[in-house]
């Protein structure tokens, strides 16, 4: 495996604050605390440290959450470690995903992995890797499709609220689908295998999404997390209450979000007046304030004061942190140095500086997950008669065929020099037409920008003429960049593990682990020389 790092800005694909806060630039600096960097751990460390956060319980919860998965000697010993007041985590946070969802998925598990290892060499202490497992999402739409071998597998589970506590049971038709897509390999019938066991015998799709994960990154000690436990949200309730009654969240992150539109940058998550949704089986809706009455948009519940107050301290589960909220309530209940995210996560962090400050809660490390584009064998033969290197398949289509067209062509197709000339010709036709007699000098530069006009005209021409003389290979060529590129998109956000899996097997993960280094900045191409 050959690894070639791409810059981020040579990826037109990544939002403008992503590639600035991945390269460090200066006007985003007073956004977050700490540089992205391995010396800087050890005083991230101390300032954690610092803070307590419920250990005991945080233990008691998570022993709780692996008593239906097979055991995993690494993970257990690393849940029994959080209960040191000198062991630390680094984290990162994912909605449950149907199949795991697109690639990045397991890339921010990964990339996780690696900078908890990172993080215990330079600090010499256990730093132990923590996935978050947003099982009170709602947003169905974004997690229940997965795209495999040019087909798309949908699950509709026919209900709505929170998606983490949904019935396995509803994703029957998904596995009957998936099965035959498979195959009979070997390698097909462990995956297979390792699916059937997390979606038949876990209960709720958050469990399952944790059984599968477990199944694949485990052994390396990975710890999933679903903090939506009453017992943890009850370290939450201060903020919570101040949320309903305060609304704190709104004014300090509409005050940033102020100098960050004012430095160009567009906002990633804006705040609500309440950043917090109300759960029941089936619903999780927004809470709004109506004058005295505290409203659950789409639902005839409604809560004076007192009466909310009062189901705050009775049922704090039944209170779910929006995106604005949600890292500062993961902050508070894990012992956490860095937080591990792409690029538009790592946004709307960003944005939520002054919050952490205001309710004295540490500000973590923010280190932006590995982005990866995976060159097979295959992919490499069919570049090999296009003449590009690899890396240039970042390049947008187009400008890959009039590329390579140039370099195919029998005649010069290229016509800039001789546009250039003629431009240089009527630029001293201008000057001495202005110099006899100043109103000749406009005719003159309209005659230049319809000479031009007419070379650009047969440049594009010729052009045309060329690429039909190099139809098929063309054709070859835009096929590679949409494999390469599905849609588009980066191959990360569309495509699944499982192509990638039934192809390597545990050989995809281990090339990932050996290959993604912590703190690397830039796009990762691996090439499977």
């Amino acid at each position: 495996m050959h690894k070639v790092l791409i810059p981020f800005s040579a990826v037109s694909q990544l939002s403008r604050t992503d590639v600035a806060y991945a390269e460090g630039a200066v006007e985003l600096r007073p956004f977050y605390r700490w540089e992205p960097s391995p010396e800087q751990l050890p005083e991230v460390m101390a300032a954690r440290s610092r803070v307590a956060v419920p250990r005991e319980v945080l233990v008691e919860v998570l022993v709780g959450q692996y008593t239906r998965l097979p055991a995993s000697e690494r993970v257990l010993v690393n849940i029994e470690a959080l209960r040191s007041e000198d062991v630390f985590c680094v984290a990162t946070a994912h909605q449950p995903t149907l199949l795991l969802g697109p690639l990045y998925f397991l890339y921010k598990a990964i990339s996780t992995i690696r900078l908890a290892e990172e993080a215990g060499r330079r600090t010499g202490s256990c730093v132990v890797p923590v996935f978050v497992l947003g099982s009170e999402d709602h947003d169905l739409e974004e997690l229940n499709h997965v795209r495999l071998f040019g087909r798309e597998l949908r699950w509709e589970p026919g209900m709505g609220g929170a998606v983490g506590p949904m019935p396995t049971q509803t994703l029957q038709p998904v596995l009957e689908a998936l099965r035959p897509i498979l195959g009979e390999g070997d390698l097909a019938r462990a995956l297979w295998e390792k699916i059937r066991a997390a979606y038949e015998e876990q209960p709720t799709f958050a469990e399952a999404t944790r059984a599968l994960l477990h199944s694949l990154l485990g052994h390396y000690g990975l710890i999933v997390a679903d903090l939506s436990d009453a017992r943890l949200k009850r370290y939450f309730l201060p903020v919570m209450r101040d949320e309903l009654f305060q609304q704190t969240a709104h004014r300090l992150v509409s005050e940033t979000l102020e100098r960050l539109r004012a430095l160009g940058y567009k906002e990633q998550a804006p705040p609500r007046p309440i950043n917090l949704f109300y759960l029941q089986p089936g619903s999780r809706e927004r809470i709004v304030q109506e004058g005295d009455t505290y409203r659950v948009l789409h639902t005839p519940l409604s809560f004076s004061r007192e009466a909310i107050l009062a189901e705050l301290e009775a049922h704090p589960e039944r209170f779910s942190p929006n995106v604005v909220l949600r890292p500062l309530y993961q902050e508070m209940v894990l012992p956490n140095l860095a937080y591990v995210g792409g690029g538009g996560e790592l946004a709307y962090w960003l944005e939520r500086r002054s919050l952490f400050e205001h309710y004295g809660v540490p500000y973590p490390m923010l280190v932006r997950r590995h982005s990866v584009l995976w060159f097979d064998k295959d992919a490499i033969k069919r570049s090999l008669k296009f003449g590009f290197p690899p890396q240039r398949y970042f390049d947008e289509p187009d400008v890959l065929v009039r590329d390579f067209v140039a370099t195919r062509a029998d005649a010069g197709v290229d016509l800039s020099a001789e546009i250039g000339e003629l431009q240089s010709i009527y630029e001293r036709i201008a000057r001495r037409a202005k110099a006899i007699d100043p109103t000749l000098e406009n005719a003159v530069r309209a005659d230049a920008v319809k000479a031009v006009g007419q070379l650009e005209h047969w440049q594009n021409r010729l052009l045309r003429a060329e690429k039909q003389k190099h139809d098929v290979a063309i054709g070859q060529l835009r096929a590679l960049r949409d494999k390469l590129f599905p849609g588009g998109q980066l191959q990360e956000r569309a495509d699944n593990f499982i192509p990638f899996y039934l192809k390597y097997g545990e050989r995809f993960v281990e090339a990932l682990m050996a290959h993604l280094t912590p703190f690397e900045v830039g796009f990762v191409l691996l090439e499977d020389c």
